[in-house]
């Protein structure tokens, strides 16, 4: 089983992260035109493009869930600063992915359990 709930709200948070990455680097854009250039702009796309892997990831490789929802929850964070929190619902979606994947539990095995044998008694002499 995988976390796949986890991982479908974080690419899908992620691509709203992504979009407002894009609006932040028209924005730079713009301001690059006038003659102020700065990286920072660009780090929005980045961010989005992180927390897509992120959210493949999670369903990649299981066994490290709560390193990729700790992930998830500090790039929704820093989403709010970077990319305008992916409009707010990028942000939310991340954020509840990250959630899910540090409380997702892996399915223990079921085993059947087989009582022992029991020896008949001795029969009567």
């Amino acid at each position: 089983m995988r976390p796949v709930g986890a991982g479908v709200l974080t690419i899908i948070g992620g691509v709203f992260i992504l979009l407002g990455g894009v609006v932040v680097a028209f924005v730079g854009a713009i301001f690059a035109l006038i003659g102020f250039w700065s990286g920072f702009f660009l780090l929005g796309l980045l961010l989005g493009f992180l927390t897509i892997l992120i959210g493949i990831l999670m369903m990649a490789v299981p066994s490290a869930h709560s390193v990729w929802g700790a992930l998830a929850i500090i790039f929704a964070l820093v989403s709010l600063v970077v990319a305008l929190g992916g409009f707010l619902v990028g942000f939310l979606l991340t954020l509840i992915g990250g959630i899910l994947a540090l409380a997702w539990k892996r399915p223990t095995a079921q085993f059947i359990t087989v009582q022992a044998r029991t020896v008949p008694p001795p029969p009567p002499s």
